[in-house]
């Protein structure tokens, strides 16, 4: 039985196949069935040009290779796995029926050109995310590089991210890379939101400068956030847990990002919109009794940009019963049925899901202890005493924040 002759899928940019290594031009030059976008007639040599089968879309693109018979390359702009043509094309015949030969991507060039380095950068094609959820990343990232797409070229980026009251980034534009009428405008996100660019085109945000969060600016970080970040209500202020003390209880969770969470006597909402920016691509149910606290939860969802937090008005556990049941509980243990709402939150969590509590008296410690130890084999306790520091003249002095106890403990597989 003959063994059927790899596909060939070659990365290939602006400059055609002059910017290729020899190994892809002689592939390239070597098909006998050449396939891609209109675009890439421009980018061959007039002597094999004739072979160029072209393709309006991917799914064209697929039929045409499954019914084509020889030597068949696919041209595809750029790294043909990064947003680009192989991984449709290789999901939809098969991975074992293709080499693929990379060129520079766009977005590595765009990087390049603004020399910033991209390995820790969000990157994303807003032609397949949503902008609320590309927003919600750039809130807590320091670089970002985005394809653009006709419903949203950069100016239309620039302009959504100052409606959310983002500001601090220093924007690129890159058209055209690799062609000889490529073009690359710096400015302000209100300089970009003024101008106009052509349909191909990355563009490159750098956070300006990162520096301490200034008291009341909401969500310059992804999680510990400082307390005044966080609107209150007056007769309770105070009672919002600290940032010190979320920022444990978040790292007890153990949150995924596809994590279903509940945040059970949320309060004005501190540690489920925290918890929704880690499980970006899950959901986070903070359930709240207060009607004046459950109006405070959505007005910090949308100050924070938080669209996955879902605020339930009643009370646990009867407010909990139409919920998924969830990945991760966090019990708030302020009120004495602190106890009661743990049990019944262990019932519902998942196996292998968190259970974390915090607790600000030895009574609610010892009932959840007296609970978790005989559900878990790994219940952890911990007292926090945090003093944080405070400018005096020319000294510091420390002013200590209530003790308290932190409780985490692992629902086993079983049981």
């Amino acid at each position: 039985m003959p063994v059927e002759e790899k596909v060939h899928i070659v990365g290939i940019g602006d400059d055609g196949v002059e910017g290729i290594t020899a190994h892809a031009r002689r592939i390239v030059e070597s098909a006998e069935v050449l396939l891609g976008p209109a675009s890439c007639a421009s980018l061959v040599p007039d002597a094999i040009r004739g072979r160029l089968r072209t393709a309006a879309s991917l799914e064209e693109l697929v039929e045409r290779v499954a019914g084509a018979k020889g030597r068949v390359v696919v041209l595809a702009s750029g790294d043909p796995l990064f947003y680009g043509t192989a991984r449709y094309v290789c999901g939809k015949l098969g991975k074992d029926r293709f080499e693929v030969v990379p060129h520079v991507s766009s977005m590595q060039l765009a990087f390049a050109r603004v020399k910033e380095s991209w390995e820790d950068a969000f990157l994303a094609n807003l032609s397949g995310q949503s902008i609320e959820r590309v927003i919600d990343r750039i809130r807590s990232c320091d670089t970002a590089g985005l394809f653009t797409s006709e419903q949203w070229p950069p100016n239309a980026v620039a302009a959504a991210l100052l409606d959310e009251g983002i500001d601090a980034f220093q924007s690129y534009v890159c058209e055209n890379l690799g062609s000889p009428d490529e073009r690359v405008t710096q400015g302000s996100l209100a300089e970009i939101a003024r101008e106009s660019f052509g349909p191909l085109n990355v563009m490159i945000l750098v956070r300006k400068a990162p520096v301490a969060d200034p008291p009341g600016a909401a969500g310059g970080r992804l999680f510990g956030n400082p307390d005044e970040c966080f609107l209150e209500s007056r007769p309770k202020r105070g009672l919002l847990t600290p940032a010190e003390v979320r920022s444990l209880a978040l790292a007890e969770l153990g949150l995924r990002a596809d994590s279903v969470v509940w945040d059970v006597g949320a309060g004005s909402g501190s540690v489920g919109l925290e918890a929704a920016r880690l499980a970006s691509a899950g959901a986070v149910h903070a359930i709240e009794m207060d009607p004046d606290d459950h109006q405070l939860i959505l007005e910090n969802a949308r100050r924070f940009g938080v669209a996955n937090l879902h605020a339930v008005l009643g009370r646990a556990p009867e407010a909990w019963a139409p919920l998924p049941d969830p990945d991760a509980v966090y019990v708030g243990g302020r009120g004495r049925d602190v106890a009661m709402l743990v049990t019944g939150a262990w019932e519902r969590l998942r196996p292998g899901g968190r259970l974390v509590t915090a607790c600000n008296s030895i009574e609610n410690l010892a009932a959840v202890h007296a609970i978790l130890r005989a559900r878990s084999a790994d219940a952890a306790y911990w007292m926090v005493n945090i003093a944080r520091g405070i400018e005096q003249l020319d000294r510091i002095r420390f002013e200590a924040i209530n003790p308290t106890f932190l409780i985490a403990a692992t629902k086993p597989s079983r049981g």
